[in-house]
C-alpha cells in the first residue's frame, strides 16, 4: 500500500479545505443580514440614557445599569473596540466618588439635621459667600449627592454600552451623505478611547512578558510614550487614507438647490428647538408637537438635498430590518414610560432627602425598565473566536 504524500498514516489522504473556507482557528465571516444595524444600538442606548436622566431613584438607576450591562455581556462582539465598556464603568465610578468628595469638602446646598461628622472649616473672605471648605457633613447632603452622581454614572454607562455594541466603521457607512464629514469626525472621536485602551493593554502585556514593571509612575511613563507615538502614527495614517479617498470633495450643485438646502435645514433646526421648548413648558402644549414634527420633516428634507454635494457610494449597506426596529422600540418604550411616570408618580422617581426617607421601587416603572432587555433575546449572538490570538477588528 502506497503512502499518501503529506500524510503521516499510510493509505489516508489529508483532507483539503474547501475553497473559500476560512483558516483553522478563525471564525467564518457572518452575513450582513445576521448583524444588527449599529444605529439601532445607539438609539437603544441613548433612549436608556434619556430614561436615566428622568429619575434620581437609586433603585431604578441601578436597574437601568444592570439592564444595559446584561445586554453588553451577552451581545458584545469579540473586537478590541468592544473592550471600552469597562473603561466607561470605571469612569462612572470615578465620577461617583468625585461627586461625593465635593459634597464632603465643599458642602451641599441641601440642609440637613443628621450630622455624620464635622470637618475643620477654613474661613473665607466676604466675596466668597456661599462657598465653604469643610464644616458639617450631613446625611441629607451626602444622599442628595449620591442620587445626583448615580444619575450621571448611569448615563455614562449607557453611552459605554453603545460604544461596546455598535461598530464605529459600520455606523459611519450608514450615515446620510450630508452628514458624512461630520460623521467621520464623530467616529474618530468615539474610537479614540477604545484604541487607546487597546494600545495600553497590549503594551502592558508586552512589558509583563519581558519582566518589566507595568504599574506605578515608572511603568506609566514607559507605557505612555509608546501609546502617544502610536496615536500620532494612527492620525497620520488616517489623514493619508482620508486624502486618498477624496475626503472633503464636493459636487457642483445649482445655487437654488444650495439656498433651498440651507433654508430647509436652518428652518428645521429652529422648528425642532421651538417644538421642544413647547413640549417642556405648560403654555406650549398645544403647538409643541406639531412644530416639532414640522421641524423634523424640514430638517430631513434639507439633509436629503444636502446629500447631493457628497460623492460617495455604499458597498453592502447594513439593512434596517425588523430586529433593528424592535431594539430601537424597546429603548424608546423605556424612555417614554419613565417620562410618563415622572408626571404620574413623581415622588417615586425622585425620592426626597429632606426629610430623609428610604427609596422605594415603583413596580410598573421597574417593569418598564425591564423592556430594555429585549435586545438580549432578539439579536444574534456574537461570533465565537476559536483562537484567542486572532480576533476580528471590525
Amino acid at each position: 500500500m502506497r503512502e499518501s504524500r503529506g500524510s503521516g498514516r499510510p493509505g489516508l489522504a489529508r483532507p483539503r479545505p474547501e475553497r473559500g473556507a476560512p483558516p483553522a482557528g478563525v471564525p467564518a465571516p457572518r452575513s450582513r443580514r445576521a448583524q444588527l444595524h449599529p444605529g439601532a444600538w445607539w438609539l437603544w442606548a441613548l433612549a436608556l440614557g434619556t430614561a436615566a436622566t428622568r429619575t434620581t431613584n437609586p433603585l431604578l438607576l441601578a436597574l437601568l445599569i444592570t439592564v444595559s450591562g446584561y445586554v453588553v455581556a451577552v451581545r458584545r462582539p469579540h473586537t478590541p473596540w468592544a473592550r471600552s465598556y469597562g473603561a466607561f464603568v470605571k469612569l462612572a465610578a470615578a465620577v461617583l466618588l468625585l461627586r461625593l468628595a465635593f459634597a464632603v469638602f465643599l458642602g451641599s446646598p441641601i440642609p440637613g439635621t443628621h450630622t455624620l461628622f464635622t470637618l475643620p472649616e477654613v474661613p473665607l473672605p466676604d466675596w466668597a459667600q456661599g462657598i465653604r471648605l469643610g464644616g458639617r457633613v450631613t446625611a441629607e447632603g451626602l444622599t442628595f449627592a449620591l442620587y445626583d452622581a448615580l444619575r450621571l454614572a448611569a448615563l455614562l454607562i449607557c453611552v459605554g454600552a453603545a460604544n461596546a455594541l455598535a461598530s464605529p466603521s459600520r455606523l459611519l457607512k450608514s450615515l446620510p451623505g450630508a452628514l458624512y464629514e461630520l460623521g467621520v469626525a464623530v467616529v474618530v472621536a468615539l474610537t479614540f478611547a477604545p484604541n487607546l485602551i487597546a494600545d495600553v493593554r497590549r503594551l502592558r502585556a508586552a512589558r509583563r512578558l519581558r519582566g518589566r514593571p507595568d504599574k506605578g509612575v515608572r511603568g506609566l511613563v514607559q507605557v505612555g510614550l509608546p501609546v502617544l507615538e502610536g496615536a500620532l502614527e494612527r492620525s497620520v495614517s488616517l489623514a493619508a487614507a482620508m486624502d486618498a479617498r477624496g475626503y472633503g470633495r464636493t459636487a457642483e450643485v445649482p445655487p437654488a438647490v444650495r439656498r433651498t438646502t440651507a433654508a430647509l435645514t436652518l428652518g428645521g433646526l429652529l422648528g425642532v428647538c421651538a417644538g421642544t421648548y413647547g413640549l417642556l413648558t405648560a403654555e406650549g402644549g398645544s403647538y409643541g408637537l406639531p412644530v416639532l414634527l414640522a421641524g423634523l420633516a424640514s430638517a430631513l428634507a434639507g439633509l436629503r438635498l444636502g446629500g447631493r454635494r457628497t460623492l460617495r457610494t455604499r458597498y453592502r449597506p447594513d439593512p434596517w430590518d425588523a430586529r433593528a426596529w424592535l431594539v430601537s422600540a424597546s429603548g424608546a418604550a423605556v424612555a417614554a414610560l419613565l417620562i410618563l411616570a415622572g408626571s404620574l408618580v413623581p415622588g417615586a422617581l425622585r425620592p426626597g432627602v429632606v426629610p430623609l426617607e428610604p427609596p422605594t421601587l415603583p413596580l410598573w416603572p421597574a417593569a418598564a425598565v425591564l423592556i430594555g432587555l429585549l435586545p438580549a433575546f432578539v439579536t444574534p449572538a456574537p461570533e465565537a473566536v476559536r483562537d484567542p490570538r486572532k480576533e476580528p477588528t471590525t
